[in-house]
Formats: C-alpha cells, structure tokens, sequence
C-alpha cells in the first residue's frame, strides 16, 4: 500500500487526519496558520505550483484553493519546521 507523504511523520499524520475532520472555518484558520508560518520561516513554492495546483484535484484538500496551497507550503517545508506546523495545526484544533 502506497503511503501519502504526510503519512511517513506520525506528528503531522496525525496534524492532517484531525485537519480533514475539522470543519471548513477551521480548516482555513488552519491553512493561514500553515501558510504564515511557513512564509515566516523561508519557505518559497515554485512559481508554476499555482498551475499545477489548477488540475491536480485528485486529493481531498485540492478542492479547495487555500488548502491545497497550505498543503504545498508544508510539502515544501523542511523536516523540523513540517513537526512545528503540524504541532501548531494539533494545538490549534484542540482549543477550538
């Protein structure tokens, strides 16, 4: 069985499983909370993802334009900042 990238980090499985239970209000304060960290901290998408993102609309998240970029941003995020993401998704979902 092919594993989804986010799968292979338990912290940010675990982030992403309680981001997709959430609901849409949630889910978008969440994708702010992603893209702004990851921005603070460097990370830079490619200047063609927004193209790629227009037809790639296989995975739940691709349906909506600011998950799907959050998605990338964390994608494109090294490995200690992806836990500090997914530790910030975690908390804030839980005090919501």
């Amino acid at each position: 069985m092919n594993q989804r990238w986010y799968d292979k980090e338990p912290t940010l499985s675990l982030a992403i499983s309680l981001l997709q239970n959430s609901d849409i209000e949630d889910r978008h304060r969440c994708a702010d909370l992603i893209i702004e960290t990851a921005m603070k901290n460097g990370v830079v998408l490619p200047n063609d993802i927004k193209n790629a993102i227009a037809y790639l609309l296989r995975r739940w998240y691709d349906k909506d334009e600011i998950l799907s970029q959050a998605f990338e941003y964390i994608k494109n995020s090294d490995e200690q900042l992806r836990k500090k993401i997914a530790l910030s998704i975690i908390e804030f979902l839980q005090n919501c």
